[in-house]
């Protein structure tokens, strides 16, 4: 059995130290969209997000995107990325408008912060994939 080599170098890459603030501002997000007791859909939305974002970071981190090469991981996590951003814009911006209490005003405007680390996600994987070239080991990175 393989051990799974860890990629020390990408948590201070760019496209860890984003994914990294995505997971933690998906997770303060949920923290105040939960404790406001705002809708369940706010709340859903943040805690998906933290889930998701995290397992794509542990999978670049453990390298499983290479050896899992029957699946293009990098537009995979674009398309996370684009999806996470249009659902944030609807559901923040409801969000902020309906206002029910700090707490949710406070979820809304951190899943707007959210919502710009996506976008800068996106442009950053978008940015390394090739479609025309064939895949190397540099290319998930």
């Amino acid at each position: 059995m393989a051990l799974v080599a860890v990629d020390k170098g990408y948590p201070r890459s760019p496209r860890g130290a984003v994914k990294i603030a995505r997971t933690l501002v998906a997770l303060v997000t949920f923290i105040c969209f939960a404790a406001s007791r705002s809708h369940e859909a706010y709340t859903a939305l943040a805690a998906m997000e933290a889930a998701i974002t995290a397992l794509l970071f542990v999978l670049n981190l453990l390298q499983l995107d290479r050896k899992m090469s029957w699946f293009f991981w990098p537009l995979a996590d674009v398309l996370n990325s684009v999806i996470a951003a249009l659902f944030l814009v609807v559901v923040c911006l409801l969000a902020i408008s309906i206002k029910t209490n700090n707490g949710t005003l406070a979820g809304g405007v951190l899943g707007l912060i959210l919502l710009v680390l996506c976008v800068v996600d996106a442009v950053l994987i978008f940015r390394k994939i090739s479609l025309d070239e064939p895949r190397s080991t540099t290319a998930a990175k």
